[in-house]
């Protein structure tokens, strides 16, 4: 690896994020608010980073990918790196009580508060402010760099899908991907204590299907044994969370045997063991529920019901929509199969909204992750870079298709109240993990080989 130098740092990232989040840029509402929060942000970027739109190609990739080319001082034969996030944000319940208003960008108590800052324009800042600071300083990487902006993540928009599919026509396989995705968080697990960057090594794929059934209408004065709406609710009760075998993927094991190394007591043995018998993982990570049994299996998620137009009329017909995420190991065929045979009811109809399948595992053994542990050790010094899987989805599943090293890691301190409050309420970013998470990509971008 190379020196790492220190560069002219600018004051007033929190200003700027400010900025970025006082533009609505909610991708589920395009139809209501128009394109123009879309265009007003790229043209904020050009306005606060004005060396990087200087000296790197911009490229426009449908109406909301934004492809930035930095050429390196050597065109490297195993490929750039891709540096990704998205400017797109979740809508806000306007019934929730959120402390500061979602869109005004409020900077108080050291911390930015706003809907993005965390999800994800706080990381998309903390790439421009240390493409912006290595640029004052006349640097150039060792390889080339792209930084791919997505506008459409939240709606599983086709920004990314497109950057990807370019640069494949292109030839262009990235050597190192870094998107969004595990953070530097406290207790990575319930009963271990200490901080630890969770750096995703795979990601689960993402189904919908909706469940609909035709039934007799008719007064409701008069039911059948059987209507739609009842058939249709059999048929989601039917999928509970044992619907799918637990199974423990590779990351997970070598999750436990580094967590393993820095944890004292009774559960220093407890996680080796677990590390290294992937079967009692998967059981004793499916009786713990919550998010360690959503690490070892593919979770069934009812989320929206139809059927009915009246409070004393019987609907012809009901349906539902189920989200799945899918395990790292299943494929989206089994999965399909495995929901029509656990609902065992031919009048059900089954129809696949959306899938797309679980991500490979990427490495932990090779130059790119020894690369993000190194730019840990500068921008978060004793904190440790810990695989695990990445539960949501995200853009770089465009990429793992045909990229071999692909990682999901914003680097930002998140409290459990903070990750909690992503999609939620009162998200905020502190301004010093703003600071630490410029000095890593920073450091990243200097000790390119």
């Amino acid at each position: 690896m190379t020196t790492v130098t220190t560069a002219t740092v600018r004051p007033g990232i929190a200003e700027r994020l400010s900025q970025m989040i006082r533009i609505p840029t909610v991708s589920a509402e395009l139809e209501q608010r128009g394109p123009a929060p879309f265009e007003d942000f790229v043209a904020l970027l050009a306005e606060l980073y004005p060396l990087t739109h200087e000296h790197l190609r911009l490229e426009r990739h449908t109406d909301f990918g934004l492809l930035l080319h930095w050429t390196g001082r050597d065109t490297a034969s195993d490929g750039p790196v891709v540096l990704m996030a998205h400017y797109d944000v979740v809508p806000v319940d306007e019934s929730d009580a959120w402390t500061h208003p979602p869109f005004a960008g409020v900077i108080a108590d050291g911390s930015v508060y706003g809907r993005g800052a965390l999800d994800d324009k706080g990381p998309l800042i903390v790439v421009l402010e240390a493409v912006e600071n290595l640029l004052a300083d006349g640097f150039v990487p060792a390889r080339d760099v792209y930084l791919s902006f997505g506008g459409n993540e939240e709606t599983y928009g086709h920004a990314a899908e497109e950057i990807a599919r370019v640069l494949r026509d292109r030839d262009i396989v990235p050597w190192l991907v870094v998107d969004e995705g595990g953070a530097v968080v406290d207790a990575p697990l319930p009963f271990v204590p200490g901080r630890a960057a969770m750096i995703g090594v795979g990601e689960k794929g993402v189904m919908t299907v909706q469940l609909t059934a035709r039934g007799a209408g008719g007064h409701a004065s008069a039911p059948p044994s059987l209507t739609a709406v009842r058939r249709i609710a059999r048929a989601v009760d039917r999928l509970g969370p044992a619907t799918f075998r637990p199974r423990t993927p590779a990351a997970i094991g070598r999750m436990l045997s580094q967590l393993a190394t820095r944890t004292p007591g009774p559960a220093r043995p407890l996680l080796r063991l677990l590390g290294a018998a992937p079967l009692l993982t998967a059981r004793v990570f499916a009786v713990l529920g919550g998010e360690p049994a959503a690490l070892i299996r593919t979770t069934v998620a009812p989320t929206m019901q139809s059927g009915g137009t009246a409070a004393n009329v019987l609907p012809s017909q009901a349906s539902a929509t189920v989200n799945l995420r899918l395990a790292l190991g299943e494929t989206t065929q089994q999965t399909v199969f495995r929901v029509r045979r656990r609902i065992r009811d031919p009048l059900v109809k089954v129809e696949v909204l959306e899938a797309s399948e679980p991500s490979p595992e990427s490495p932990t053994d090779n130059v790119q992750f020894a690369l993000l542990a190194a730019a840990l050790e500068v921008s978060h010094p004793g904190i440790p870079a810990v695989p695990y899987v990445m539960m949501a989805a995200t853009d770089s599943r465009h990429f793992h298709r045909f990229s071999p090293a692909v990682y999901r890691f914003a680097p930002l301190e998140m409290s459990n109240a903070q990750r909690s409050s992503i999609h939620g309420v009162d998200e905020s970013v502190e301004i010093a993990a703003l600071e630490r998470g410029e000095r890593f990509h920073r450091a990243l971008l200097e000790q390119l080989v």
